[in-house]
């Protein structure tokens, strides 16, 4: 097994791992952090896939993943803190409606 079969191998075991967070926890901070973790996992695998070509293309890729995991965190994180603010929990299935009652 070469090098770049480990990276592969590896990006992919995260990418499961991430997947298999996104799907079984509950809570919505540690959701977000699986997604994550899937992001990085596919940032691995564009710069393994990289290594094997003469260009740059998937360092740029990977670094435009990096900018909207970087944005997508911060939304998430702040849509987390409204909605905990408001309902008193960060688990998903009991925020019953995101509608203000007046």
């Amino acid at each position: 097994m070469t090098e770049t079969d480990f990276l592969f191998y590896l990006g992919v075991l995260l990418f499961c791992s991430g997947l298999m967070i996104v799907f079984t926890k509950k809570n919505a901070l540690l959701i977000l952090m699986g997604i994550e973790l899937m992001l990085n996992a596919a940032n691995l695998n564009l710069v393994v896939f990289n290594r094997q070509q003469t260009g740059m293309d998937g360092q740029l890729f990977a670094l435009f993943v990096i900018l909207v995991a970087v944005c997508e965190a911060a939304v998430g994180i702040a849509i987390i803190l409204r909605v905990y603010h408001y309902y008193k929990s960060a688990v998903p299935d009991q925020v019953s409606d995101l509608k203000e009652h007046e």
